[in-house]
C-alpha cells in the first residue's frame, strides 16, 4: 500500500482498554500501515458536557445521542494512554484526540486541551449553529431540508476556518465532510478551497484525505474532492491518510482508491 499512515481512528465504539487499542494496531499492521494515530471524540468525556449545550438544547433527538455517548472521564482516556506508552508496538503508534470545534468554545478549549500533552489534536466541525449535520436519523429533518444549503456550505467552511486559524490544531478533520449527502452546494467552492490552502499552510496544519465520507455516506469522491486536493498540493499544505475508522476491520479503509 502507497499511503502508509492512518491519521484518524476511533476508540469509540469500544471500551478503554489495552486490548482494544492492540485490536486497532493489528488491523494496521496488516493493511501495511506503519503510522497509526488513535483517538476519541471529545464528545465521550463528561468534562466537555458543557461546549454541547447549544446541541443539546436545539433539538431532543440530539440531546438523546449525545448522552448515549457521554459515557467516561478523560481521565480514563488519559490513564490508557499513559498505559499505552509502555507497550512495544510493531508500528509506530500515537494518541490523541477529535475535538468539536465551534468558536465560542475557544477560551474552554485552550484551557483543557493545556492540561495534557497529546500526541496529536484534531479539529472537526460536526455542527452547523447547534444542528448535527450527519445523522441519518434527523439531519435531513433538522437542518438540510429546512435551511439554504448554500448557507450551510458556507457556515461550515467558515467554522473550518477558525478552526485552523485558532492554532489548536495539527489536523483538521475531514475538511469537506459537508458534501456527505450529495447536496450541491450551489455556488463555486474553488476561492473557499483556495482560501482554505493558505491558511492551512500559514498556520501549518495538516489537512485529512479522509475516506469515511466514501464508505460510511457512499459519496463518490475518495477522501478530498479532487480540486480541493490538488489545491492544498500547490500550496505545499501536508495532507494525512485518514480512515476515520470506527472499528478495527475500517482501518486504512478505500486507501487503495485514494489518488494520494
Amino acid at each position: 500500500m502507497k499511503n502508509k499512515t492512518d491519521g484518524h481512528v476511533h476508540l469509540e465504539n469500544g471500551p478503554l482498554s489495552k486490548e482494544y487499542v492492540w485490536e486497532f494496531v493489528k488491523a494496521a499492521q496488516e493493511q501495511g500501515i506503519e503510522h497509526l494515530q488513535i483517538l476519541d471524540h471529545t464528545h465521550r468525556f463528561y468534562e466537555f458536557h458543557d461546549m454541547y449545550k447549544g446541541v443539546y438544547e436545539a433539538d431532543p433527538r440530539q440531546k438523546e445521542w449525545f448522552e448515549k455517548k457521554q459515557v467516561n472521564s478523560i481521565k480514563d482516556y488519559h490513564k490508557l494512554i499513559e498505559e499505552m506508552k509502555n507497550e512495544s508496538f510493531p508500528i509506530d503508534v500515537q494518541f490523541g484526540l477529535e475535538v468539536c470545534y465551534s468558536p465560542e468554545n475557544e477560551s474552554f478549549l485552550k484551557e483543557i486541551l493545556s492540561q495534557y500533552p497529546y500526541d496529536f489534536l484534531v479539529g472537526s466541525v460536526h455542527s452547523i449553529d447547534g444542528l448535527l449535520y450527519d445523522m441519518d436519523a434527523f439531519s435531513k429533518d433538522l437542518l438540510w431540508e429546512k435551511e439554504d444549503v448554500s448557507s450551510i456550505y458556507k457556515r461550515y467552511y467558515d467554522r473550518i476556518a477558525k478552526a485552523i486559524q485558532s492554532d489548536l490544531f495539527t489536523q483538521i478533520g475531514h475538511p469537506d465532510v459537508i458534501k456527505m449527502y450529495n447536496y450541491p452546494a450551489g455556488y463555486d467552492l474553488t476561492e473557499t478551497y483556495k482560501q482554505l490552502a493558505r491558511l492551512a499552510k500559514e498556520h501549518r496544519v495538516k489537512m485529512e484525505d479522509n475516506t469515511g465520507a466514501h464508505y460510511r455516506y457512499h459519496h463518490h469522491d475518495v477522501g478530498l474532492d479532487p480540486a480541493f486536493r490538488q489545491i492544498l498540493l500547490d500550496e505545499g499544505v501536508e495532507i494525512i491518510t485518514a480512515s476515520d475508522a470506527h472499528y478495527p476491520k475500517h482501518v486504512a479503509k478505500d486507501f487503495d482508491l485514494l489518488l494520494l
